[in-house]
């Protein structure tokens, strides 16, 4: 069955109205991305890597353009009419974002360069001012590097302890085990919403639920859920919440961390410099307010501006739609790939986003990857930032096809015809 094409079973009317408003939404969608013109090798390109990056929408492009041609000017330290128009932007950008997350506050949204920096700023400002040795950091099996390496460089500082949630053979979290790791000597729970291995979404409620009857607070690796997902960080009731713009389509080079007002106001400051200071001279520095403690020398005003463009792309989308169409490419690529002898997807788990890992009987990844790029399809191999994970399954690697708003069956079915083409030609 394709989505999109009609179907003639007696009970599909509804559906095939979905389906074809599906198929309209998405070829409108698709117009919105001037890099889905592009041809690679004569084809035209099948972009299946948006775990990595996602493509941007013309009206980013434009904003940040816009910056540049006619507004660009530093923030909050200029009288002029640029820099106010510039700081205008940067702080609406602000709220779009807090609205997008539905944060309390919008001193809670922090701008850094991407999630790697929000989980390094919460490790170096909340965690080495308050850890000691033998204090309890949990992550899990699933996590990308940027959410195990800053503790364990956390836990290199303080003695703390890295304390981790193993993963079951369908690529979900062992939550018996997930509640009897946490204990009176627990500091910090830090786990991926999603996985951007296996497509997994955690279920992240409970799981602070937990942590929280323990007085613990939790940290939220969102970079694969923003974009995928309406997320309501005071329903999750989540601490501190990291994620990329460039996955939300927008900028590379900009980020958010969402945290609780109580808790940044704790926090030291985690560099020093530009806007983070109140008052300076020889003898002492005073620190400025929330949220601009932690965002030191000039930020990414470019960045901020067309992230916000971002936000207001996916708001006139809605996330129902957005979620409905990820959702049926899923079911409908896992089907049609599944079929294929030899292969065996990495990663079963009842509750997941938009992302497929797959090895193939004696091949290796990299040469599919090289073979799909040949025919116009643009895909993952490797271990994705995932060594521990690629451990627990025992493969060194794998192919990653990851979907977005804007990949269509059609797609999805040249990537099956190019997986039978390749088990011919390596055969």
């Amino acid at each position: 069955m394709k989505i999109g094409e009609p179907k003639m079973n007696t009970n599909a009317h509804s559906t095939l109205e979905s389906d074809i408003k599906n198929h309209l939404n998405v070829q409108r969608w698709r117009h919105d991305f001037p890099i889905l013109q592009t041809r690679l090798y004569g084809k035209p390109l099948v972009y299946l890597d948006n775990a990595a990056t996602t493509q941007k929408p013309y009206t980013v492009i434009e904003a940040e353009n816009h910056y540049y041609r006619y507004d660009n000017a530093n923030v909050h330290r200029g009288i002029h009419t640029l820099s106010q128009r510039a700081t205008e932007a940067f702080e609406y950008a602000r709220v779009a974002l807090q609205h997008l997350i539905n944060a309390q506050y919008a001193h809670e949204i922090i701008f850094v360069r991407g999630t790697t920096e929000a989980i390094n700023l919460v490790a170096q400002s909340y965690g080495r001012s308050r850890f000691k040795a033998d204090d309890e950091i949990i992550i899990s099996g699933m996590e990308h590097h940027s959410n195990i390496v800053p503790w364990q460089m956390l836990c290199q500082q303080t003695g703390a302890i890295l304390r981790v949630i193993p993963v079951d053979d369908a690529g979900e979290l062992d939550l018996n085990t997930y509640e009897a790791l946490l204990c009176d000597r627990t500091k910090l729970v830090a786990i991926t919403h999603v996985s951007n291995t296996l497509g997994t979404i955690n279920p992240v409620k409970k799981m602070i639920d937990a942590a929280h009857s323990h007085h613990v607070p939790v940290l939220l690796d969102g970079a694969q859920a923003v974009a995928h997902l309406p997320v309501d960080v005071q329903d999750l009731d989540c601490d501190f919440y990291a994620f990329s713009s460039h996955k939300l389509y927008g900028p590379t080079g900009i980020g958010v961390l969402y945290g609780k007002s109580a808790l940044l106001d704790e926090m030291p400051p985690y560099q020093g410099g530009g806007d983070m200071i109140s008052s300076v001279s020889f003898e002492a520095t005073t620190y400025n307010k929330l949220p601009y403690k932690f965002e030191a020398g000039t930020p990414n005003i470019a960045g901020v501006i067309g992230v916000s463009a971002a936000v207001n792309y996916l708001n006139n989308i809605g996330f129902s739609a957005l979620v409905a169409h990820e959702q049926a490419l899923l079911s409908y690529a896992t089907q049609l790939i599944s079929e294929i002898p030899g292969l065996r997807i990495i990663g079963n788990a009842s509750n997941k986003t938009g992302i497929l890992s797959f090895v193939l009987q004696g091949l290796h990844p990299h040469d599919i990857g090289t073979f799909l790029d040949r025919q116009g399809i643009a895909v993952r191999t490797g271990h994705h930032c995932t060594m521990p994970l690629m451990a627990r399954f025992g493969v060194p690697a794998t192919v990653r096809a990851s979907f977005a708003l804007y990949n269509t069956v059609s797609e999805i079915d040249k990537l099956a015809e190019a997986i039978y083409q390749v088990k011919e030609v390596f055969k």
